[in-house]
């Protein structure tokens, strides 16, 4: 089986220095690595034409974010498995035989992730999709290992191979055919979330996705926004009602966006009693945002799963907020 693995790169040439050696030297016989830039204004492209021959450069003519840079690197790409790739993932040996055994093995796998851990704290699971991600009943994400702000400790308890919801874009495997079966990422989303919103799409063809809990990688994370960038903010929320407007089937979507608009008031206010007025505005901005697409989205609707399909738990914010059950093995 052949492996493109493509990394995503905007004005990263420091990260590309720091990672990508390694990613090189735990690549496979049978992978090709690909640095797609997003338009870079550093010297990213010269830095990878001079040091690193081999690699092959693909140059995007803007930056267009996490799906569309993507959507462009990929076309025309002939290998049976897309690896997409963040520029600050440090990758271990053989991280790569347990994700493309599993492949091989089992022909209904559609997508998967390895078990991602914070390189920061190596010992602990990160931020962006630890060891495979779920949404509960109004769409709040969270993972095996991290529920909200809480990131456990990694002692093997996920050092399985197990069926999830959607696999972190940080490091996604997903065959070549099915990405664009499915229709590739969808630009609306810019980054943030669209990983799940493919994912979605996924599991509406019937395929599956695991986290390969033998395959292990660390992830910097925040390299190009930060965990409380008020940027980020607004991609998350407005990304996260798109999401449910373009996929929750039936009109159930309609009290389940009031629902979460309540509930996204009230995170509002708790960043303008913390002092965090950036992150009070991006909200609205986020909001406002939202509203201008509607129509854009209702578009969108087709190929979703029924309601009662999608979900883990019907509320991780009630689990982990009230009855303060912060880890994922205390609530399943």
């Amino acid at each position: 089986m052949k492996v493109a693995l493509v990394i995503l790169n905007w004005n990263g040439k420091h990260l590309l220095e720091k990672f990508l050696p390694l990613v090189i030297e735990h690549s496979a016989d049978n992978s090709q690595i690909y640095v797609a830039d997003n338009a870079s204004t550093d010297d990213s492209v010269a830095y990878l034409k001079q040091h690193f021959p081999q690699i092959k450069c693909i140059q995007n003519t803007s930056n267009g974010g996490y799906a569309k840079g993507y959507n462009e690197s990929l076309q025309g790409l002939t290998e049976e498995l897309f690896i997409l790739m963040n520029s600050d993932i440090l990758t271990t040996q053989n991280w790569l035989k347990p994700i493309i055994k599993e492949f091989i093995t089992d022909k209904n796998l559609g997508a998967a992730q390895p078990k991602i851990l914070d390189l920061k704290r190596k010992s602990h699971f990160e931020y962006a999709g630890a060891a495979g991600g779920f949404i509960d009943r109004l769409g709040y994400p969270f993972c095996r290992g991290r529920v909200f702000e809480t990131l456990e400790e990694d002692h093997g308890q996920y050092d399985d191979v197990a069926p999830i919801f959607w696999a972190s874009g940080a490091c996604l495997i997903i065959r070549n055919d099915l990405f664009w079966k499915v229709g590739a990422l969808d630009e609306l989303f810019f980054a943030h979330q669209e990983e799940i919103d493919l994912c979605w799409r996924i599991h509406g063809t019937g395929k599956t996705i695991k986290c390969i809990g033998k395959s292990t990688v660390y992830h910097l994370g925040g390299a190009t926004l930060e965990q409380m960038n008020p940027q980020k903010t607004f991609l998350n929320f407005r990304n996260n009602l798109i999401l449910l407007l373009k996929n929750v089937a039936g009109i159930q979507v309609w009290l389940l966006l009031f629902i979460r608009l309540c509930l996204d008031g009230i995170a509002a206010i708790k960043f303008l009693i913390d002092g965090k007025p950036a992150h009070f505005f991006a909200i609205l901005r986020a909001h406002f945002n939202f509203y201008s697409k509607i129509f854009i989205v209702l578009k969108k609707r087709h190929n979703i799963l029924k309601i009662n399909e999608y979900y883990k738990i019907n509320s991780i914010v009630w689990m982990y907020f009230i009855s303060k059950k912060k880890q994922y093995d205390e609530i399943f």
